[in-house]
């Protein structure tokens, strides 16, 4: 059976999935991505990290990505090329996605904002939808309709904000970032983490509100959390569904739009 292999390069990881033959995530890994890490020591990766897991790396038939370093894309590429024998599929500019993108200029919007606007009108379509991506960044985008890409916001993730923090103040720390219990801390450290979590939950409250009244007319659009930090809102409220994998759906759905990108 065929296999398809999903990559989200982000800036701080590589979230691959392996798709089965009938649409089934069969498979998920992560591997911490630098710039300077070579298109030999992906392929390595990749193909090791298939077989420790039982899965032939001969069984892949498709590659497709989406990424928002270039210079990650170039060395993955050539990964693929070299120890897969295929040009991988592209999430960029120009592809089939099923989606009208609204922003001024389509080329800005980042590969993995659309991938997860791609996944999220398959979950539902003709919904009004706004998607939550809690990574290195959190970005909270809007759909119309379950085709049209309108825009969002953008600001800082949770480590970002913790690292702000410990790198532009003398004397404040790095801290882990967990869910506190108390808004209002008892040490330096409990106060860092009310405030980044508490912030971060209060402004995406307050972004899906005004998103939901700007782009939607004010009816309530379903609310979609997914990224590596979603998970520790799972029970504040903020979430219709929380989907870790909302990335890798929407790019292996684009690769279902694109066969003219079937590796060769």
């Amino acid at each position: 059976m065929e296999n398809s292999l999903c990559l989200d390069v982000g800036n701080s990881n590589i979230y691959a999935g392996v798709v089965d033959g009938d649409g089934g995530l069969v498979l998920r890994f992560r591997k911490t991505s630098t710039i300077s890490s070579s298109a030999d020591e992906y392929g390595v990766f990749l193909r090791a990290a298939l077989r420790e897991n039982g899965i032939d790396p001969s069984s892949i038939g498709r590659i497709a990505l989406s990424s928002v370093v270039p210079d990650t894309t170039f060395s993955i590429r050539r990964a693929c090329q070299k120890y897969f024998g295929m040009e991988p599929f592209v999430l960029q500019a120009g592809v089939k996605t099923g989606l009208q993108i609204a922003y001024k200029n389509p080329l800005d919007v980042g590969a993995d904002r659309i991938a997860n606007a791609v996944g999220a009108i398959a979950r539902y379509p003709d919904r009004d939808i706004i998607v939550v991506d809690m990574g290195t960044a959190t970005t909270v985008d809007a759909i119309e309709g379950g085709k049209k890409y309108i825009g969002g916001s953008i600001l800082p993730g949770l480590r970002i904000s913790v690292e702000a923090l410990e790198e532009k103040t003398a004397k404040l720390p790095i801290v882990e970032i967990a869910i506190p219990e108390h808004a209002c801390g008892r040490s330096t450290t409990e106060s860092i983490q009310a405030g980044i979590y508490w912030g971060h939950y209060g402004a995406i409250r307050e972004l899906v509100s005004r998103m939901s009244a700007e782009c939607f007319s004010g009816t309530k659009p379903v609310v979609l959390g997914t990224g590596g930090f979603s998970q520790l809102f799972a029970d504040a409220g903020i979430f219709d569904e929380l989907v870790p994998d909302l990335v890798l759906e929407g790019i292996y759905r684009a690769l279902l739009l694109n066969p003219e990108g079937r590796a060769l």
